[in-house]
């Protein structure tokens, strides 16, 4: 098969001729329709954002395509199914504390590693093998209505996020990073599931604007002017009452000033879910102070990805009307312009817009 393999951290991704993989018990074999390319995959590919990922590796986070084989343990998938391939993979040993690796994309620790030595494989590849429970079977679609789906490798996300900070229908939700990719797709998925305002915060007010088109008055949006303390009192008379929930999902360059601005807008008893990446590539700590969290009774928790059945919750969410991935403009290209469509997604990407490649089409 072909593959797209990265061979050292800042070297172009080179499409070699690799062996198919093989299927193993527990695991199931797909052949890849169509792939999600991240705006910041430029930075994991380059070493800038120090992913832990075992080279050489084919990357890639997540696909939509259809079953080739699976394992004689599999009792509900069949060949030519439509599924997602949900690229967060955990140990099966591990009890409540699975390590976990980010197949083609990153790996949590030693144990995460570990996984990387059976599972370090992306997307970026005509053929992509995955534990079964990972394949989430999609329904009867065609492959013209695959690329729309990889929107949901985004999704899920801010939908781990969300119900991690147990949103329920009519709160108010507060999105920190509302404009960046992962923070418009929790816009969207935050409504999706009930909720009755989202405040999102930002500077780019072109982007906020567009939330509001799409979405209409259950986005309020704010205009950060990096005043902390200014910046929370807007984001705060925006909301129609209380903050119920705050999610962060700022990106790494990010001050933790504006996630604590964000964070502090919450309610008495208000929770908030941290998911993003301010801190991890140098800088201040959140600093989030102890009095406030204690006398208000705030619940303060991280949250890196989602829960195994999540994936296949954030699926009917799509089927029932509640999310709609049309909102997703995809720009596709085929597996030997893969660097093409890294630079689109860097120039491009993000904010509703899916650069996807489609190894099946080259």
């Amino acid at each position: 098969m072909r593959a797209a393999v990265l061979e050292r951290f800042g070297a172009p991704l080179t499409l070699l001729d690799r062996a198919a993989p093989e299927l193993g018990l527990g695991e199931v074999l797909v052949d890849v329709v169509a792939t999600g390319v991240l705006p910041y995959a430029d930075e994991v590919f380059s070493g800038e954002r120090r992913y832990a990922l075992t080279l050489p590796v084919v990357p890639g986070l997540g696909a939509v395509g259809r079953v080739r084989a699976t394992g004689p343990d599999a009792t509900h998938l069949a060949v030519g199914d439509a599924v997602l391939v949900d690229p967060t993979i955990r140990s099966r040993d591990g009890g409540p504390t699975p390590d976990i690796t980010l197949q083609g994309w990153s790996g949590r620790g030693p144990g995460g590693l570990a996984l990387q030595r059976r599972w370090g494989d992306g997307s970026f590849a005509e053929q992509l093998r995955a534990p079964t429970e990972n394949a989430i079977p999609l329904g009867l679609l065609a492959d013209d209505e695959l690329d729309l789906w990889c929107a949901l490798v985004v999704c899920l996300v801010p939908y781990g996020g969300l119900r991690a900070g147990a949103l329920q229908p009519g709160e108010t939700v507060l999105v920190s990073g509302a404009t960046g990719n992962y923070g418009s797709g929790a816009v969207a998925v935050a409504l999706a599931m009930g909720a009755r305002t989202v405040v999102c915060p930002g500077r780019n007010t072109a982007v906020l604007d567009d939330l509001v088109r799409r979405f209409g008055d259950r986005v309020r949006p704010v205009v950060l002017t990096g005043e902390e303390d200014v910046d929370r009192a807007a984001m705060q008379a925006a909301a129609p009452g209380p903050v119920d929930l705050v999610l962060d999902l700022l990106p790494p360059e990010a001050p933790a000033t504006v996630a604590r601005a964000a964070a502090m807008t919450v309610r008495e008893y208000g929770r908030v879910v941290l998911m993003g990446g301010v801190g991890m590539l140098g800088g201040d700590d959140l600093a989030l102070p102890y009095p406030w969290i204690m006398r208000n009774s705030v619940t303060v928790r991280g949250q890196w990805m989602y829960l195994p059945d999540e994936a296949r919750r954030l699926v009917e969410l799509v089927h029932a009307g509640l999310l709609d991935l049309s909102q997703w403009a995809v720009t596709g290209f085929p597996l030997e312009q893969v660097n093409d469509a890294v630079a689109h997604a860097a120039a491009d990407g993000g904010r509703f817009s899916l650069t996807v490649v489609r190894p099946s089409a080259s």
